[in-house]
């Protein structure tokens, strides 16, 4: 969770608030008063423990569960006043499900994701584009409080369809994530693509508009060919 983002998170939610993590497993929040996730609690924190405070959580509401599962999570209705989600629902095979989950049981949140600008980049984790985990990719309208979920279909290791080798290292801690607060509700929503006709736009379009310009003998042989 992006460091600005988790101190606003403190200054938003009152000491009294009940607090939700979903998927926090790697790295909880601290402050959730529960969490709920796949791994159970004796193996948290694969990723330590960057936050200073206390846990407010405890083995006993650490609730471990297929969060999309299509039973409903053993939480009532608007118990909790905040829930936190960050660099989970692009792992999810539902995260539409989890959203609905989540405006379910709390009255606002936070979400975070990783960016397109990130996970459309060659070599952020080996001889691939993106993470090789991550399922989705992920556009955030934060006025709408909505995220849209495109499948990361293997297409995006193709020519074109990825940032260049080295552009992900230049992306500052704020681009390498989407994100979005929420009050009432979550807007969750697939972007489904049945062919290429539009799938091969949405991936190629984002890399001309976000691509560095080419250099050295790229720049020379393309300017050959526009003369």
């Amino acid at each position: 969770m992006l460091p600005a983002h988790r101190a606003e998170l403190l200054e938003r939610v009152p000491d009294g608030a009940r607090v939700l993590d979903v998927g926090g497993w790697a790295a909880p929040l601290h402050r959730a008063d529960a969490v709920i996730d796949l791994m159970p609690y004796a193996t948290r924190g694969l990723y330590g423990t960057p936050d200073p405070a206390p846990e407010r959580f405890t083995a006993a509401t650490w609730v471990v569960r297929d969060v999309c599962a299509h039973e409903p999570w053993p939480f009532a209705d608007d118990a909790f006043d905040f829930v936190v989600c960050a660099h989970t629902l692009e792992d999810l095979r539902d995260p539409i499900r989890v959203c609905e989950e989540m405006s379910r049981v709390a009255k606002a949140g936070y979400l975070e994701v990783p960016s397109r600008l990130e996970e459309q980049a060659w070599g952020v984790e080996g001889p691939w584009t993106g993470w090789s985990h991550h399922r989705w990719l992920v556009d955030a309208d934060r006025e709408a409080q909505a995220l849209t979920f495109t499948f990361k279909s293997h297409v995006v290791h193709a020519p074109g369809r990825y940032l260049p080798e080295g552009f992900a290292a230049t992306l500052t801690p704020e681009q390498r994530i989407e994100w979005l607060w929420w009050e009432g509700s979550v807007r969750a929503s697939e972007k489904v693509h049945l062919g290429a006709d539009t799938l091969e736009p949405y991936l190629r379009d984002f890399v001309a508009a976000h691509a560095p310009p080419p250099t050295g003998w790229r720049a020379q042989a393309r300017r050959r060919l526009r003369r």
